[in-house]
């Protein structure tokens, strides 16, 4: 079963983008969360994720990520949702808090892959059916 962190990030960063709010993301950064370190203080850092202020935002299940502008430089941010500790609106406050938690890759990736065998030679179908040569008269 998924969990619900994910689902519920995403409801209130809807829930501020219809409202006109700024969603924020408080983050704790360890060696999963690839931020700019510059603006790490105490392991935290707090993330501005508004449509205006970030591109590419994509958040599934698993990952937050985008790309955003640190100091006029690009920067490709991707953290964990288990290292997400807050989403909150930055003109009221109001949101959700979270305890970070260690990232686990989801199950599906942990499971053993089977070794690699050699491709099987496709097998070739007969050709069947029939072409035909449609032209159109010249209008005269």
């Amino acid at each position: 079963m998924n969990e619900l962190k994910p689902y519920i990030l995403r409801a209130i960063y809807e829930w501020c983008a219809d409202n006109g709010y700024t969603p924020h993301l408080l983050v704790f950064v360890d060696e999963n969360a690839s931020v700019p370190r510059a603006y790490v203080k105490d392991d935290q850092i707090v993330l501005n994720i508004k449509d205006t202020a970030v591109g590419r935002l994509k958040m599934d299940n698993e990952w937050i990520e985008f790309t955003a502008r640190f100091g006029g430089q690009p920067f490709e941010v991707a953290v964990p949702v288990s290292n997400v500790m807050g989403i909150f609106a930055r003109e009221n406050g109001m949101g959700m808090s979270f305890e970070a938690t260690p990232y686990q890759p989801a199950e599906k990736e942990n499971l053993i892959q089977p070794e690699p065998q050699a491709p099987e030679k496709p097998v070739e179908k007969p050709l069947s059916g029939s072409l035909k040569v449609v032209k159109k008269k010249p209008k005269t």
